[in-house]
């Protein structure tokens, strides 16, 4: 089988649009100490160029619907899910052809909801299985299902594994995102489905970045024993990343105010719906970077060369963040402004390249000839 996102306001006093973004760019970032597996970061950790650059190189694929989650598969190609329609699509890299793998059954969109985040098992090569976060009739879930393309292009796809079920669902913030960290485990970003006071109880899954093993037990190792919760206190999770010591990255939806970008520490509080951004409760893990809402509107997130890449969605940018450990070494820099629209996920592609997913048909966008589509950037 083959197979398989004021002067007072800004970092050191500097502007933080890059070559570029927009002089309305506007950026915060904290000072103290960062939250992480580890508060400062080790004399080793590489520093990365204040600025950056970004090439797009070509469009891979157009014509996607309401595209949402992105897998990049060990054989080339990319997977790619279908809010909305509840489909799979694998896109080839090298000429754009899009094949329908078929629809993951049980899926309910509507509003925010429907066929979000998936991933790769980490033993694909051989399960050949696909896990999926979706919105169903009653709560966002977690399945798996088996990939066979052998079969006819729309039956592709086997019935849906239920792994993990009774994440709050919404109109709005369903989180979405999941991953498999270096740890081989699980990791789920859910938000808190307009309900605020679900974030800060850790009883509840809505607000949260959840834990799992791969047969979606609660992990081994986690801050709150016998749960399935790893930190708490989010408004809307839709990015995950890890750099190349294992530290854990979250991109989180703001209210009005401020969108964050997180370094995640194990049972750490981050603070919503008490604080949006930086606050001065030392209860609450502050970000290590925040932007105003109508520059970001962060989702997915990918780690680079000891940089963030985050795809903004009404920011309608794509975000460079360089990291020394878990703190921001310098001012975020905003590229591709307004040039493509809504950008939802963002996935590394092997050495210094990204995938970049446009979401411009998801009801909020202003779609364009093409849209919405897969592009390959080069990044510095």
């Amino acid at each position: 089988m083959t197979a398989l996102s004021a002067a007072a306001l800004l970092l050191t006093a500097g502007c933080s649009a890059g070559s570029a973004g927009s002089p309305g760019d506007r950026y915060s970032a904290p000072g103290g100490t960062a939250p992480g597996p580890s508060a400062a970061a080790p004399a080793t950790d590489p520093v990365p160029p204040a600025k950056g650059s970004v090439k797009v190189l070509r469009t891979v694929a157009e014509g996607l619907k309401t595209p949402w989650g992105l897998a990049p598969l060990p054989d080339g190609g990319l997977l790619v899910s279908s809010r909305d329609d509840g489909t799979i699509v694998r896109v080839d890299e090298k000429t754009g052809r899009k094949t329908e793998l078929g629809a993951v059954s049980g899926v309910s969109p509507a509003g925010e909801g429907g066929l979000l985040g998936i991933a790769l098992s980490p033993g694909f090569a051989s399960d050949h299985m696909i896990y999926a976060y979706f919105t169903s009739v009653s709560d966002n879930r977690i399945v798996r299902v088996l990939y066979d393309d052998r079969k006819p292009a729309g039956e592709q796809l086997g019935a849906p594994d239920t792994v993990f079920k009774g994440i709050p669902k919404g109109t709005v913030h369903n989180g979405g995102r999941i991953a498999f960290g270096p740890d081989g485990m699980l990791y789920a970003g859910t938000g808190e489905g307009g309900e605020r006071g679900l974030a800060q109880d850790r009883k509840s899954l809505g607000g949260k970045i959840l834990r799992l093993t791969p047969e979606g037990e609660p992990a081994p190792g986690n801050p709150f024993p016998g749960s399935p919760v790893y930190s708490y206190g989010h408004r809307n999770v839709q990015g995950l990343a890890w750099d190349d010591r294992q530290r854990l990255f979250a991109s989180e939806f703001g209210q009005d105010t401020w969108d964050e970008l997180n370094a995640i520490k194990p049972g750490g509080d981050y603070g919503w719906p008490a604080a949006e951004g930086r606050s001065s409760d030392p209860a609450y893990q502050n970000p290590i970077a925040q932007w105003h809402t109508d520059d970001a509107s962060p989702s997915g997130i990918a780690y680079v060369n000891g940089v963030i890449w985050m795809a903004a969605l009404k920011g309608q940018r794509l975000w460079r963040i360089p990291l020394k450990g878990t703190e921001a070494a310098a001012a975020p820099q905003a590229f591709l402004t307004g040039t493509y629209g809504r950008l939802r996920t963002v996935a590394s592609a092997g050495g210094d390249r990204l995938w970049l997913l446009t979401s411009n048909t998801d009801g909020r966008g202003r779609p364009r000839p093409g849209d919405d589509r897969v592009l390959e950037v080069r990044v510095s």
